[in-house]
């Protein structure tokens, strides 16, 4: 029975130092804790995905996005370009319209509707607290172009 329980514990044992070698930290998966100040803090990265092709034939823009060493929060002003981890937010222009918006909601889907059919272009900025694009990142700024056909259903 001895030679059974210690047979037992031992297969126990290397099961859970097995286990334990595979497990991924939570700083590993999600990066940094947000109360901690990050020194030498990498740049920023935008990643914006084309287009999804089904909504565009309604006229709806639809563009999956993330970024990298950003936190998108509805933080603004001089107070914050210093905040650590780096505080952000989107600037979207369409077709060079003299306007754009701010999206400070991290919602990871640029969503736009009632486009016409024909040629268009979404510029997204990723801007710091002061609505400036992080200097420096050559992803900050893309522009995303792209045709919603002729027989868009206008919603």
């Amino acid at each position: 029975m001895t030679l059974l329980v210690k047979t037992l514990a031992a297969v126990a044992a290397a099961t859970l130092l097995g286990a334990s070698a595979f497990a991924q930290s939570a700083r590993e998966v999600r990066g940094p804790s947000p109360y901690g100040e990050i020194e030498n803090e990498p740049a920023p990265k935008l990643i914006v995905d084309p287009p999804l092709p089904g909504p565009l034939a309604q006229g709806l823009f639809q563009a999956q996005y993330r970024v990298e060493n950003v936190r998108i929060l509805p933080v603004f002003g001089a107070g914050a370009l210093n905040a650590s981890p780096r505080l952000g937010h989107l600037h979207i222009n369409v077709d060079d319209l003299p306007w754009l918006w701010a999206d400070a909601s991290d919602s990871n889907t640029i969503d736009i509707a009632g486009l016409p059919p024909g040629e268009h272009k979404v510029k997204i900025e990723l801007v710091d607290a002061n609505h400036q694009v992080f200097s420096g990142c050559s992803t900050c700024s893309q522009t995303v172009t792209f045709t919603v056909p002729g027989s868009a259903a206008r919603h």
